[in-house]
């Protein structure tokens, strides 16, 4: 079935519809979560000469608003976009006026991935703003490639209504997937936009706990080393040079708990949130992190991911104001590699940190 596509009421001579699905082409989310077979719509979109030479991703977005430009960036990498009957292979490839462009809006992986899944969740505290959780390792946070289900986003969705309409099922920060703790999660978008604002004045406190290689001879050090992408490998993060145009400021306190001749047991306290930050800055010290295979950690102990934990974090409720001072016990696979290194936990001596 063929017929013109009239989005204001009025007839788009430049845009066609071939097929729909059964639900019809007003319905923009239903198609993008429909199983593949039903939720297929081909389209065919005339480019006018007021468009000529935009970029296709970007005409696109502009020409079907109710997919976002990534989306689109998807499609093209399935080759589900063609011009004159040929796969357009880049992203940033220029329309030229009078081109029929045919695009199949199908289902993506991602498209997919924000659904609700019933997954457990140790929540440490919760009222009707915000719940503070303890995730465990191997949880990721965000859907992402490699990993569209099973993440925090998916079981925060099935976990409390609000959730779905809230950015990011309310995630305000993040913790690496093989790093336990705690993190916080509005409820509300008030609470979403207040964490956010409160997250990048610092006045969020929170404390890790990490076991390292090798013994830390200071009994506390500020790390102030600004960290960017590897050049040579872009899944790592490294110290970058202040001048580079890559570094961001990043700031960590280490505070020396217990050490031995092979370990040291160490506090953590972040000044600033930069990816793998903790991580880094502990290689960059020479003491990467029992387990951190990525940043040059060994798998002992037992230790089968980064020997780090997310163990104490403190705020002024952003709506109530009370105080919330909160911790995290050891997960056993780092309470065992901490007794097997004989060390002494010493988890009194860590910052009695307040957000006053």
């Amino acid at each position: 079935m063929r017929k013109t596509f009239a989005a204001t009421g009025t007839a788009d001579l430049t845009q066609e519809i071939i097929s729909t699905p059964p639900h019809g082409p007003g319905d923009a989310l239903a198609d993008e979560l429909d199983d593949a077979d039903s939720a297929v719509e081909t389209r065919v979109l005339h480019v006018t000469p007021a468009e000529h030479d935009l970029r296709i991703d970007k005409w696109l977005a502009l020409r079907v608003p109710e997919f976002s430009r990534g989306y689109f960036q998807q499609l093209l990498e399935q080759q589900a976009v063609t011009v004159r009957g040929r796969p357009v292979l880049k992203a940033s490839q220029r329309v030229k006026v009078g081109d029929a462009v045919q695009v199949e809006l199908r289902p993506t992986a991602q498209a997919q991935a924000f659904l609700p899944e019933a997954i457990p969740l140790n929540v440490v505290h919760e009222d009707e703003h915000l719940l503070v959780i303890d995730k465990p390792a191997g949880l990721v946070v965000h859907p992402a490639a490699g990993n569209w289900t099973g993440t925090l986003l998916n079981a925060l969705l099935a976990y409390h209504s609000g959730a779905a309409r809230l950015p990011r099922a309310g995630i305000v920060h993040r913790l690496d997937k093989d790093t336990s703790g705690l993190m916080l999660v509005g409820k509300t978008q008030v609470a979403v936009d207040a964490l956010v604002r409160m997250i990048a004045e610092r006045r969020v406190h929170r404390i890790y706990v990490a076991l390292a290689h090798g013994a830390l001879k200071q009994a506390e050090v500020l790390v102030d080393q600004p960290l960017g992408r590897d050049l040579r490998n872009r899944l790592r993060m490294a110290v970058q040079p202040a001048h580079s145009t890559s570094a961001k400021a990043a700031q960590t306190t280490v505070r020396l708990l217990d050490r031995s001749d092979a370990y040291s047991w160490v506090g953590c306290k972040l000044h600033t949130g930069r990816t793998h930050q903790i991580r880094v800055h502990m290689a960059w010290l020479g003491h990467p992190l029992v387990g951190d295979t990525v940043y040059g950690g060994k798998p002992v102990l037992g230790m089968v991911r980064q020997a780090l934990h997310a163990h104490r974090l403190a705020l002024r409720h952003p709506i109530t104001g009370q105080v919330l001072q909160l911790q995290a016990a050891l997960p056993p696979d780092l309470d065992g590699a901490v007794q097997q290194a004989a060390l002494d936990y010493n988890l009194t001596h860590l910052w009695q940190v307040s957000p006053d």
